[in-house]
């Protein structure tokens, strides 16, 4: 990291810490992310258009004392929509309502102002390729609610202030090389995360399991055609395949929470992924999944851990159920997730997910699937097991699926215990690098090393009857040293001399006191 980017993350944190005053941190994050997104927009849009003009001797900012400015604006706006997908007017801008708000030093009404410019951003878009992307985006960001002050006045003292400290940073957006706004958002998210428990596993998977799951699905690819998370969250983990490879072709995802489907939208945006080339659902992904006619070469999830869902038994006509005869069961989902995600996987892809420990062995339905997986389609290439306490929020022990439809080993699966790898920092526990590497080394040389993995032949999984505990292949028993017997005896023997030798004082004591000994 660079320490450019540590500086921005540490002053925007700074400013999202020192503003949010009395209100939860879960509440604050949707305005500084939003308002972040609109700084970014506004930036974006200013850029393009300067370039634009620049030929003509002017700015998009006094576009206007210009004769022929409506011209102008009007192949700007046209231009701006299919290149960038949306419009801002100069006097829209972020940095000229930052202006506005705190003009000669005191605090002016901007409310109603920055309310309209944001519904403007969304409509700007109409009717255009992009409106899907855009739409709703800021529906978070609720200007008129109570929890920024009790008087309209303390609300837009509010906003002013957040808007004047951002005003002050510099995004360094000209620099097209550098993806610091990207890194720094990401960090705000995770931050945020941190201190949201439960409530962090809708939107965040930290960046070290990220990591895991991108590197196993790139392994052996420089690029890959698509990449698809049917839980997305905030998106981190479709953002963070993109760093294994040299180009991604395109990014689906597919998220059931409205809030967290906009932190991920405006996620991508500021990662600069053009709108053309992510396509992300607000649905449930398990009732209403939005991509059923694709399929992706790469696919990763982090689903909700055992969440409940309908199982109801229509979805047995349901091609991405049905050929495994039974359902996960209604108060675990976990199955389901891993059945979408494996009908939408490409015949050449990998898929990698986070699951909790109970899949590898649980019984009845899941023991039927997880059998069918291994025995009858052969899909399942390796068993990670992490560490307890990575996640925010749970400390349930998790465990990482990797299926892949046409294998290079069909004859085995790797199995991998990192349940202790780690560092504990505070009350969490985190992969190190030297953790990630070691696992990814292992996964993609397929070795066994003592206590850590084990290659197990598909006789032993079935002698095993298809249950898929760690312990059953990778034996981390560590055997304790044998006792010294003659030792002990003689420590006893040591310590029985000191008690007599300590009663005898103590009675002596007790004797020249004229008390009796209490033994």
């Amino acid at each position: 990291m660079t320490e450019q980017t540590q500086q921005l993350q540490t002053q925007l944190w700074n400013i999202a810490n020192t503003l949010r005053g009395k209100m939860d941190a879960d509440d604050f994050r949707d305005y500084i992310l939003g308002f972040i997104f609109y700084k970014y927009l506004s930036r974006k849009m200013n850029l393009y258009a300067d370039k634009i003009l620049e030929p003509d001797g002017f700015t998009y900012k006094n576009i206007q004392a210009h004769p022929k400015s409506s011209e102008y604006l009007s192949a700007i706006r046209d231009e701006a929509l299919d290149k960038l997908g949306y419009f801002l007017h100069p006097d829209e801008l972020f940095s000229e309502l930052a202006r506005r708000g705190n003009a000669g030093g005191k605090n002016k009404f901007i409310l109603d102002d920055l309310a309209k410019v944001l519904t403007n951003i969304e409509q700007s878009t109409m009717g255009s390729e992009s409106e899907d992307d855009f739409g709703n985006l800021f529906e978070d960001l609720d200007l008129t609610s109570s929890k920024l002050g009790k008087s309209e006045n303390q609300k837009n003292e509010l906003i002013v202030k957040v808007l004047s400290h951002l005003e002050e940073i510099d995004f360094d957006l000209e620099n097209t090389e550098s993806d610091l706004l990207g890194d720094a958002y990401e960090y705000l998210i995770g931050q945020f995360a941190s201190g949201a428990g439960k409530k962090a596993g809708e939107f965040y998977t930290p960046q070290q399991v990220s990591k895991v799951l991108a590197q196993l699905v790139t392994t052996g690819k420089e690029k890959l055609k698509s990449v698809y998370d049917p839980t997305c969250g905030s998106g981190s983990l479709l953002l963070r395949v993109a760093r294994e490879v040299k180009e991604v072709g395109a990014f689906y995802g597919q998220e059931m929470n409205p809030t967290t489907y906009n932190l991920c939208r405006m996620n991508m945006i500021m990662h600069d992924v053009h709108y053309k080339r992510f396509d992300v659902k607000n649905e449930d992904t398990l009732t209403h999944p939005q991509h059923a006619d694709m399929r992706f070469e790469a696919i990763v999830a982090n689903p909700p851990f055992s969440a409940k869902w309908s199982a109801s038994p229509l979805f047995m006509s349901d091609d991405r159920f049905s050929a495994y005869g039974k359902l996960a069961p209604k108060s675990k989902a976990d199955f389901a997730f891993v059945q979408h995600m494996i009908y939408q996987l490409e015949d050449n892809g990998t898929m990698a997910c986070v699951l909790p420990h109970g899949v590898l062995f649980r019984g009845a339905a899941e023991g039927h699937i997880r059998k069918y997986l291994i025995k009858e389609k052969n899909y399942l290439d390796a068993v990670i097991g992490l560490p307890a306490n990575i996640f925010y929020g749970t400390s349930i022990l998790t465990c990482i699926l990797v299926l892949k439809k046409k294998r290079e080993h069909t004859k085995d699966v790797l199995f991998i215990d990192a349940s202790q790898q780690f560092e504990k920092v505070k009350t969490q526990n985190i992969l190190r690098d030297e953790d990630i590497e070691k696992i990814i080394s292992t996964y993609r040389n397929r070795t066994t090393e003592d206590k850590f993995s084990y290659v197990a032949p598909l006789s032993e999984i079935a002698e095993n009857d298809y249950n898929l505990n760690i312990p059953r292949y990778v034996d981390t028993f560590e055997e304790e040293e044998p006792v010294d017997l003659a030792a002990v005896s003689k420590e006893l023997k040591a310590l029985e001399k000191e008690i007599k030798e300590t009663d005898a004082t103590i009675a002596d004591y007790c004797n020249q006191l004229g008390i009796d000994t209490p033994f």
